[in-house]
């Protein structure tokens, strides 16, 4: 259910390019660090969203996904498993269409109410893990 391959497939490859990346910070010790580095190796816009609005790979941050002035494809999410819902809210409201819960990440209530307001939904998968495989 929550790692579908056909909705992976289709996040990486059919959704769009612009993934805000939420829980990204310039520390290059924290996974979030590495794994968008390896999205935008595979041609994916990063967005960072921390409260700190730091810029990262290049890329400018913002604290909040209400924050970003353009549409965002993916939501993907570096925050704990309590702070998650909030995170799916979000993203629903902006108009993201997929939200992607990293490894660990799991928020079962936030999983159906974004399947519910239509969003394609990974939980406790890593984005950085899956586009490999694609082939």
């Amino acid at each position: 259910m929550y790692g579908d391959p056909a909705t992976i497939r289709k996040i990486l490859t059919e959704l769009g390019d612009t993934w805000a990346v939420v829980g990204l910070s310039s520390n290059q010790h924290r996974a979030a660090y590495g794994v968008a580095d390896v999205l935008q190796r595979y041609g994916k816009r990063i967005v960072p969203v921390h409260p700190k609005a730091e810029t990262v790979h290049g890329e400018h941050g913002y604290a909040t996904l209400a924050d970003i002035p353009f549409p965002v494809d993916v939501v993907d999410v570096f925050v704990n498993s309590g702070l998650a819902g909030q995170v799916a809210d979000e993203a629903a409201a902006i108009g993201a269409k997929a939200l992607w819960f990293q490894l660990g990440v799991i928020d079962d209530e936030a999983y159906e109410r974004s399947r519910a307001a239509g969003l394609d939904m990974v939980m406790d998968r890593c984005p950085a893990i899956e586009i490999p495989r694609l082939g």
